[in-house]
Order: structure tokens, then sequence, then C-alpha cells
């Protein structure tokens, strides 16, 4: 067991890295953990709690944890812990997370960070929005200290750094796919179907991957290893190829905003959405599959889905993600104004219920505020939507331009073309 994994908040994004770790690494590591609860608590104090809860070991080479903990206290706390390589992995950064007012950003988190980062050997980040975010705005962070500030610490920093972008793996989700979405898929990757599935050694991405990191193939310098061949880890270029085995993130202290309402809240019923009309006469069927929080922008989503309303377009929407203790007052407003356009509304514990939602829906959307690398809308995109995303953040990292808009009223152009032209987006060819 020569790999420490250490995840403070052990819950979506998160635990679907240290999971895959963990099953690439097999007896060849240590996981420790805390439940994803009370992030702020846990980035706080969690060092204090791994100091006394991390087994000792002579055999342990590297140190591998999220930015979540601070890792300048466990090193100090635990000295031979402090000795190990020492790998540093940003879901997400504190210095470009977006607050509602100045005032409520904390700098003690941020400042945990940039000393998490002086203490690590190898400081990785899922994307190059998240990483040049962060260190460029360094500089600026420290000037909120009143006096006797450090300097140069993005020089000392940046040359630990580098992307190694989040390992998505998907299944096979053609079974929940309406028939011109499988003749679409046919014709992107070139493959054929066998009887109701598709031949699985014919989907690129679909054989069992690699872990981005195993010790036994550890880079002497780094103390990270190179990362696997047939693991998804997105393209410049294009949209992401379809990758391996599930990656729905679970939803921690989430609540379920339906309860008592429709049963459909609860579970997906595919059947019931394609029954009736043709599928190429139903109305656009729109998806929104994210956290139900303001740094994901759901007031501009549904201040556009209601401006479809009012112009009497057609439409259908389908709003997924988990939910918190405290649920933005737009989404108890768009309900209602929506009416019987809303198709699903509410977080989907199943996975198989969620890719089968993203399969019957034909565009998904992002308005996000803060997005470093969107596992959702990749999750999409490999279910056949057409994505939409904001020009910002880590998305034109990754889509492509025509796949971008720039301002609400651009989206909201998109989205009026496609009410009324659905069959743009359903035989559209999607740009790999």
């Amino acid at each position: 067991m020569s790999v420490l994994l250490i995840e403070p908040f052990y819950g979506g994004s998160h635990k679907q890295l240290m999971d895959l770790l963990q099953e690439e690494l097999q007896e060849d590591c240590v996981l420790c953990t805390l439940p994803a609860k009370k992030w702020h608590w846990k980035a706080r104090t969690s060092a204090l709690y791994f100091m006394q809860t991390v087994p000792t070991s002579s055999n342990y080479r590297i140190l591998f944890a999220s930015s979540v903990l601070n890792l300048a206290e466990l090193a100090a706390l635990r000295p031979d812990l402090g000795k190990l390589k020492k790998v540093l992995y940003f879901h997400e950064n504190q210095l470009s997370y977006p607050v509602q007012k100045c005032q409520e950003r904390d700098f003690q988190y941020g400042y945990n960070q940039v000393l998490s980062c002086l203490v690590a050997d190898v400081v990785v980040f899922n994307s190059a929005f998240n990483m040049e975010s962060f260190l460029k705005s360094i500089g600026k962070f420290m000037k909120l200290i009143p006096d006797h500030r450090p300097k140069d610490l993005e020089k000392i920093i940046r040359p630990k750094c580098q992307v190694l972008y989040f390992p998505v793996r998907f299944p096979d989700v053609s079974r929940f796919m309406p028939e011109h979405k499988l003749a679409r898929l046919e014709k992107v990757i070139g493959v054929k179907r066998s009887g109701d599935a598709y031949q699985s050694e014919g989907l690129p991405g679909q054989q069992e991957s690699r872990a981005v990191m195993k010790a036994s193939d550890a880079h002497p310098e780094s103390g990270l290893c190179e990362p696997q061949p047939g693991l998804c880890t997105t393209q410049h270029e294009g949209l992401p190829s379809p990758p391996a085995a599930p990656v729905q993130a679970e939803a921690p202290e989430s609540t379920n905003p339906c309860q008592g309402e429709d049963k459909q809240c609860l579970t997906f019923n595919l059947s019931n959405i394609l029954s009736g009309l043709d599928y190429q006469q139903r109305p656009l069927h729109i998806a929104w599959p994210h956290r139900w929080e303001h740094d994901k922008d759901p007031e501009t989503f549904f201040k556009v889905l209601m401006k479809l309303k009012e112009q009497d377009l057609p439409f259908q929407v389908s709003v997924l993600g988990e939910t918190f203790s405290e649920i933005p007052d737009i989404f108890s407003e768009a309900r209602e104004v929506l009416g019987s356009s809303v198709l699903h509304w509410g977080y989907l514990p199943s996975k198989d219920d969620y890719f089968r939602a993203l399969c019957a829906a034909d565009v998904v959307i992002s308005t996000a505020k803060h997005e470093f690398f969107g596992v959702a809308m990749i999750e999409a995109v490999h279910c056949g939507c057409y994505p939409l995303c904001p020009k910002a953040l880590v998305y034109p990292e990754i889509f492509p331009a025509e796949y971008l808009y720039s301002t609400p009223e651009q989206l909201f152009k998109r989205l009026q073309n496609f009410c009324k032209r659905p069959d743009i987006v359903r035989r559209h060819l999607y740009k790999m």
C-alpha cells in the first residue's frame, strides 16, 4: 500500500475520483475519507482529524489528496506524512469561486489552498482554466492582507502545476436512446448495432479504462503516473468521445423537492415520454442537470425558458441535479410559470434513470457562473444531447465554438430556433 488517498469531502466528483483510483490501485493504496457534509468545516478542520486517524505505515510513498484538505497543516501535524511525495488535486479553487457578495468570500479557504500548494510536490488541476484562474488570482488575493504581504507566490507554485483532465467513465447508454439517436450514433462513430445493443468492441472508449495513476507506473521525477491509455480526459479539438463506466455524482446532504408530489419526480419513465406522437414531432426537450445553487445561475436559465413560454413556443424541460438545504427561490417560481412544459423536476438517485432522462432530451444547457470541468455537460453529450454552454470558464477548452453562447439573448435565440425546428438538433452530427 504505497499510495495514501485522502478525501475530506467524499461525495460527488471527489468520491468518483477516489473510487476510480482505489479501484485501479486496489491493494496498493489506503483510502481515508470524511463524509460530504459541512464543506466549510471539512476545509477548516479535516487535517486535525486525519492526523489522528490516518494509520502509520512505512510503506507509504505517495500522498494524494484533494485541495479541500489543508495539506500544510497535515504535513506539520504528521511529519511522517510530510516526507512523502505529496500530490494535491484541484477539483475547484477558492480564489475564483463565485460568491453572491464580495464580503461573503472567506479569506481562509483560499489561503489554505495557497499554503497547500507551497507544501505539495505536485499540484494537479482538472482543467487549464482551473489552473490559470487560480495562479493568476494569487497576487490579487494576497493584496487582501493589510501589510507585510508575501511576494512571488505564483512563481514559486507554477512550476509544480500541471493539468490532468478529470477521468470520466460511462456505461453503454444505447439501450436508453430513442431510434433517431441510435441512428445518429452509428453515423458519428461508425458502429453497427447487434440486436438491441452496440457491439462493445466497436465503441471508442467503451473498453475497460485504466486509471489516472498507478503506483507501479509512477514517474520517478514527479511522483505522478502518466495518463493511462483508454481513459477519457476529454479533447481540446471537439466534443469528448464517449468513455466507459458509470459516473453520475451522488447527492450528499441533498433533499428531494418533489416529496409528496407526482411520482414522476422520483422515477423517470421513458415509456411515458416516448408514447403518442412520433418522436420527430414532439416538442424540443431541454435538460438542465446541475446543482440547484446560485453558482449554476438557474435565474438566467429559467428567465430564458419563461421568455420562450411567453412566446408560446413548444418545448419540454427536465430539471435534474442535486439539491441542498437552501434552494434558490427561482425554482418554485419557474415550476409554477412553466407548468405543463415541465416533464421532470428533481434529482434522480438512480443512475439508470439519470442517463435515461438525458438520452430522452434533445438539448442540454449550462448557464453556470462557475465551472472548472463540467461532468454533467459531458455526461449529457455522451447521451446524445446538443450542448449549449457559456463562452467562458472551462467550456471553450472542451467544446467547439458552435456550442457556445456569449449572452442570455444569444441563448434565447438559439433555443427559439430549436423550438421551431427541433429536427435541427435531432439530425445534428456532433463535432468530435
